[in-house]
């Protein structure tokens, strides 16, 4: 008997299953990421597509202004990819086109509000931070004025970041958290920061590079850092669904 199942075995014409050194949930994980990232790309991309178009048609140092008033529009549009990233870390068989569209709308008007606050305030230390260079003044106002342009950008992504999580907030107490979590936690604050100016020079350099395929990962792992420093102070609460 013994001899025979060995025979038997060894047939050329009895196949023995192939081991998979990748299990099928990996792949799936695999391709759900790679299409998470590349439709969070189209959708970022055709949301900001009057910012992205004025960037790449004109000069940044003229046009600025122009551009000042477009950025904020485009808020709403981070904080539905930040929505696509929460929801894809939950659950990666969530809808990502769906997912997008529904945070943009829900969140549209509290994100246009903290793109038109963070921009303005943005905008007006850039001007005074303009005025003084180079006078007696500027050598104590310029770094008061840079100090605080980075506290407001750490302000906005953090709160750009809590906004899909908490939908029911207001938007004044997360402005709060979003400051005390930006100073308390910049350890991983400021690395995003980096991430974030990694980004816009490489749409700079190379804008279809940096759209096409580096936006939605950049921007995820700015996400990533700033959502672990606010998770410490907050604990997430994801919308309901429709």
């Amino acid at each position: 008997m013994t001899t025979a199942a060995t025979a038997a075995t060894a047939s050329p014409g009895v196949h023995r299953p192939r081991r998979r050194f990748v299990s099928q949930d990996t792949y799936d994980l695999i391709f759900s990421t790679v299409y998470t990232g590349l439709a969070t790309n189209v959708m970022l991309v055709v949301a900001c597509f009057p910012l992205v178009v004025l960037a790449m048609t004109t000069d940044p140092a003229t046009s600025w202004p122009v551009l000042a008033l477009v950025v904020p529009f485009c808020t709403p549009a981070v904080v539905a990819a930040f929505g696509v990233f929460s929801a894809f870390t939950s659950d990666a068989s969530t809808q990502v086109v769906r997912t997008f569209w529904r945070t943009y709308r829900r969140q549209w008007r509290r994100s246009l509000v903290l793109g038109v606050l963070s921009t303005a305030l943005v905008v007006i230390l850039a001007v005074d931070i303009a005025a003084v260079w180079g006078s007696i003044v500027g050598a104590v106002a310029i770094p008061v004025f840079a100090m605080l342009t980075v506290l407001t950008v750490v302000t906005a992504l953090v709160a750009a970041t809590a906004l899909p999580d908490h939908p029911e907030a207001r938007l004044r107490d997360l402005f709060r958290v979003a400051l005390f979590v930006g100073v308390r936690r910049w350890y991983l604050t400021l690395p995003s920061l980096v991430v974030l100016s990694m980004l816009a020079s490489l749409v700079a350099a190379r804008p279809a590079v940096g759209l096409g395929v580096a936006l939605a990962p950049l921007l995820f792992a700015a996400w990533g850092a700033t959502r672990y420093a606010l998770n410490a102070t907050l604990t997430p609460r994801p919308a309901a669904g429709p």
